[in-house]
């Protein structure tokens, strides 16, 4: 699963990721560092667009067909199993993927009923690639359009796994070019992307409790404890 998690790397920085990379004056008027992003918060989101797009997107998947919004809180992450078969996955696995780029993200170890926060990076301090749908739903009745995500999960790496079962589908830098195409693959190379991300590229440390509240979000959550 992934619940939480941070941005706080200026959009034009991914373009060191993606070079064509097409940024809406929008974002960077709106772009703002945040540390704990939770569910139904606005994401920055690279879109599968002829030219990829960087945008702000509502985290909690709403289907084109849904009849209103709220299934998008159900709907935040999707398991990397499921979406060739669930009907909220299938045509954006297809057609409309996309990828959350994040400085790293949390997880809780529980231990004698305790649940201790850990914030979880890459040793070499880049961008995770968190591999994700996106669908475009309009509101029946004001004519609004919503554009929403959702983070893919696969099964836990070995450090993962001592907090969580699953992590987010991490794209390694040979994957990006295929989930951001726009043209259609084959699914068996857009599967074999989402595997779980090697582990001794990943550290993970204990942080505060700060962070079980979204409404704190300072630079103060990240910081190491114990």
């Amino acid at each position: 699963m992934c619940g939480r998690f941070v941005q706080i790397t200026d959009p034009e920085q991914i373009k060191v990721s993606i070079s064509d990379l097409e940024i809406d004056d929008a974002v960077r008027a709106k772009f703002a560092k945040h540390y704990n992003i939770a569910p139904t918060q606005e994401v920055l989101t690279v879109l599968n667009t002829p030219v990829p797009r960087l945008i702000f997107t509502h985290w909690g998947l709403v289907p084109y067909w849904a009849k209103d919004r709220q299934i998008g809180s159900r709907m935040i992450n999707a398991r990397s199993e499921t979406l060739a078969k669930k009907p909220s996955f299938q045509e954006p696995f297809k057609k409309r993927r996309c990828i959350i780029f994040s400085d790293g993200f949390y997880e809780w170890k529980s231990v004698d009923k305790s649940r201790t926060p850990y914030f979880l990076h890459r040793k070499d301090g880049k961008l995770l690639a968190f591999a994700g749908l996106w669908d475009r739903w309009i509101d029946r009745a004001t004519r609004e359009t919503l554009i929403s995500s959702t983070i893919i999960t696969t099964d836990a790496n070995p450090l993962v796994s001592e907090m969580h079962d699953r992590m987010p589908a991490i794209l390694e830098e040979d994957c990006v070019r295929l989930w951001l195409s726009p043209e259609p693959q084959p699914e068996k190379a857009l599967m074999d992307c989402l595997k779980p991300y090697p582990y001794n590229e990943m550290e993970a440390y204990s942080i505060s409790r700060q962070v079980n509240d979204p409404r704190n979000d300072s630079s103060e959550i990240i910081k190491p404890i114990g």
